[in-house]
């Protein structure tokens, strides 16, 4: 299922609430009842009145709980996002109240309704009418805070990036100022703020560009990939699980010119840290700033060192500048190329039956 959080409407405060529901309910059913009226016909309209507030109220509880999707059915990486940014179990006790809320309604309309059968005059049934409406009020009062979380739930995450879980991907991590946002901006359209300092990006920064005629997203993970998973939080893990759900390629940045910082040991550490978490992925070691320093200018022992994470044969190494935009185009085709390949054969090892042909179809890659 896609997420758009964009496509939810604004959840109404308690105040706007009572007065959209009372103000609807006094235009559509205006008092028109005198005391010489028969009272089955002064019990009807005050019947009418209670019942067309209460489905009114249903009405636009049903709404909110309709908008906001179930968490059983997002995708793992939205439902992990959701936990992240707001806790997932207060989301659901916000939406298990306002579906408490739109039953107590019918509850109580169904009460004074059955009250209202036996009003004996003009003044008893106004009473009943003014008991009920007051007792729904008093319980929207009640749904403050749950309205105004909801609220703020859908204005935060209306505002993230629109990433689609199942497409292309291209997870880029390593340490502040290797050029991750430079390379973001050189293949795809994003606008992205490029500073000579660290802790530029504040938030997720995603991309999209074309290649043999599919469409990629790269994704800029900043504040989260570039330090060692022993010195992360709770809520650094978190994100990471809910990047770990998309079905990506890495592409592991590093300054070996050491001009953002950061030797090339800790960069090195710094991979060999996160790599555990991406072992069922693609990787592709993506070394920038070969204008200033190239792999081969570094210092037997680092050459050895950046060998040793190569030698497994599961990471690739590639090289380019962003500064002079060399091999920027070809770092990008080889990576899509290869994640294109894996994505075909994962496709095809899903999709064949025991007879060992092709059961599925090959969606997209």
């Amino acid at each position: 299922m896609k997420t758009t959080w964009k496509d939810i409407p604004p959840v109404p405060t308690q105040q706007e609430f009572l007065d959209i529901v009372l103000s609807r309910t006094q235009r559509k059913l205006p008092t028109q009842i005198r005391a010489g009226f028969k009272i089955s016909r002064i019990r009807a309209f005050y019947t009418r009145k209670v019942k067309f507030t209460q489905e009114t109220f249903s009405e636009k509880f049903g709404a909110i709980l309709e908008s906001f999707p179930r968490l059983q059915d997002i995708h793992p990486f939205h439902k992990d996002l959701l936990n992240t940014l707001y806790d997932a179990d207060h989301f659901r006790i916000a939406l298990g109240q306002m579906s408490t809320a739109k039953h107590l309604i019918e509850t109580i309309s169904r009460d004074y309704v059955r009250l209202l059968k036996y009003g004996q005059s003009l003044f008893q049934c106004k009473q009943l009418k003014r008991a009920a409406l007051g007792r729904m009020a008093t319980l929207i009062k009640r749904l403050k805070d749950p309205l105004m979380y909801l609220d703020q739930v859908r204005q935060h995450l209306g505002r993230l990036p629109s990433i689609d879980p199942n497409t292309r991907t291209l997870l880029i991590c390593g340490y502040p100022n290797v050029g991750k946002s430079s390379f973001l901006k050189s293949v795809t359209r994003a606008d992205v703020d490029v500073q000579p300092y660290a802790f530029t990006t504040k938030s997720l920064f995603v991309g999209h560009f074309d290649y043999k005629y599919l469409r990629f997203q790269a994704i800029d993970t900043p504040g989260i990939l570039d330090h060692p998973l022993e010195e992360m939080n709770t809520i650094e893990m978190q994100s990471i699980t809910a990047i770990a759900h998309l079905r990506s390629a890495i592409m592991y940045f590093m300054d070996l010119s050491e001009q953002c910082g950061y030797t090339v040991s800790a960069q090195i550490a710094l991979f060999k840290s996160i790599k555990p978490l991406f072992s069922n992925k693609l990787v592709f070691v993506v070394v920038n700033k070969i204008d200033v320093t190239r792999p081969e200018d570094l210092e037997p022992e680092l050459q050895a060192e950046l060998q040793s994470i190569l030698k497994s044969g599961e990471v690739e190494m590639l090289q380019l500048s962003c500064n002079t935009q060399e091999g920027v185009q070809e770092v990008k085709n080889a990576a899509c190329e290869r994640l294109i390949a894996e994505r075909v054969n994962q496709k095809l090892k899903a999709g064949t039956n025991n007879s060992g042909n092709i059961g599925g179809r090959l969606a997209d890659v």
